[in-house]
């Protein structure tokens, strides 16, 4: 299996955003690279993004907290009932990114910044 980070670059990545036509899941795995590897300013724009839709889409779910990073932290019983799935269902589906991206993506929401 080649490793996600190789599979992109941000011109070829730029270009599928760009395309009028392409289909969402390569559109969607564009992004992903992006948000995981694009330059800075990119990551940033695209963060904000996804939080706008995120806010719009799903207005019931709240994030736990922040990581050192500043992202999000949900937790997985949130998650599964506003995708209207199993916590299990969500845990693999984090699972089976992480195994694709070659990246954590779970956190303890413990271990999450809190905002007051």
């Amino acid at each position: 299996m080649t490793d996600f980070k190789e599979e992109w670059t941000v011109e070829t990545a730029m270009e599928i955003l760009a395309h009028p036509t392409v289909d969402s899941r390569v559109w969607a795995e564009a992004v992903e690279w992006l948000l995981l590897y694009g330059p800075p300013e990119i990551r940033e724009m695209l963060n904000q993004a996804s939080g706008h839709a995120m806010r719009r889409e799903f207005p019931e779910l709240v994030p736990e907290g922040y990581t050192d990073e500043g992202e999000p932290v949900y937790a997985l019983d949130k998650l599964a009932a506003s995708l209207g799935i199993t916590e299990e269902e969500v845990a693999e589906l984090i699972a089976g990114k992480e195994r694709r991206h070659g990246v954590a993506h779970r956190v303890d929401p413990g271990a999450a910044r809190k905002v007051q």
